[in-house]
């Protein structure tokens, strides 16, 4: 049975002040670049191998994916499925406000000048159906943003739309997902 193991990117100027990423590109802090560094040093550490990195186009996935590949020589490509979903009108907007939170639990809806959850889930199972098929014989690190580990968490597990919701995976952690 195949796996692939999903990394969070380092923290970004906007975790620290609360604000929603989503597809605005926000680069990484010192603190990020720092985090980055620390989870390749754990790939080594724990023998941890891989045939790629695939990494969302967004500058915080590509710098955490860079130090990552510079740290354990794995190559790296950019995968455009893993750009984070648009939040719309809700990016810059604080992530705790009650609007968004509420936004957060329409499935269906578009945000306002953004994506729906159901999209975004569609463009992420697709990359993960093409991973499944290829896990006997190749391993990839998937390095994106915390709304697609939403989605890849449940691709592999059951969650209530309550548990989708509230998910999310710590900058720079490290997920083994078996198939």
């Amino acid at each position: 049975m195949g796996h692939m193991y999903f990394v969070r990117h380092g923290q970004s100027v906007w975790n620290v002040e609360n604000k929603i990423c989503g597809a605005t590109d926000i680069p990484l802090t010192e603190t990020g670049h720092k985090q980055a560094m620390e989870t390749a040093k754990q790939f080594v550490e724990q023998n941890i191998h891989a045939d790629f990195i695939l990494y969302s186009p967004l500058t915080r996935a590509a710098e955490t994916a860079r130090h990552i590949s510079e740290l354990t020589g794995i190559p790296m490509r950019m995968e455009e499925r893993l750009r984070e979903q648009n939040f719309g009108k809700y990016e810059s907007t604080p992530r705790d406000g009650a609007e968004f939170h509420e936004a957060k639990k329409q499935f269906v809806c578009r945000y306002d000048g953004g994506e729906s959850m159901l999209h975004l889930a569609q463009r992420i199972y697709n990359l993960l159906d093409e991973i499944k098929a290829e896990s006997e014989e190749k391993t990839y690190i998937l390095v994106a943003h915390n709304g697609i580990a939403r989605v890849i968490q449940s691709y592999f597990y059951e969650m209530t739309n309550e548990e989708y919701a509230n998910f999310g995976v710590k900058n720079c952690t490290i997920v083994r997902y078996d198939f």
